[in-house]
């Protein structure tokens, strides 16, 4: 009996380990702006579970508009030290965040994402992201 619970509790171990789906890379980008200039724009693709970073540099009280142009790519903005919190939330808050007031110094992630049958699917969707520091 000890020897069949053995087999079993491997057999169960080695099932969750095969079960449990390969995460996906990331991928993260700085964002320049050319001299002179308080904006930049980017153009890529985002696939299934896949979400691209683009890291922005900004000072507590600065301005961040940002906005995309897709069909079916969205974007959370992160700021500096998050886990996952977005201080803008585009699935629910829309396509263009326009003056956000932001709270520290540092690094600003702009995160581009699918979600629903786009995500589900797999599939690759295409964007231009543009963002605006004042």
């Amino acid at each position: 009996m000890r020897n069949f619970v053995r087999a079993v509790s491997i057999v169960g171990a080695l099932t969750a380990i095969v079960a449990t789906p390969p995460l996906l890379a990331q991928t993260s980008q700085r964002v320049a702006f050319a001299r002179g200039n308080d904006n930049a724009s980017v153009k890529g693709t985002v696939t299934g579970n896949q979400y691209r970073d683009y890291l922005l540099g900004a000072k507590a009280g600065q301005k961040l508009s940002v906005s995309i142009t897709s069909k079916g790519a969205m974007f959370n903005i992160l700021p500096p030290g998050s886990t996952g919190e977005a201080i803008y939330n585009g699935a629910m808050n829309g396509a263009d965040a326009t003056n956000i007031k932001l709270p520290k110094t540092g690094d600003y992630r702009i995160r581009v994402y699918l979600m629903g049958n786009a995500k589900d699917a797999k599939r690759t969707v295409s964007y231009q992201l543009s963002m605006t520091v004042m």
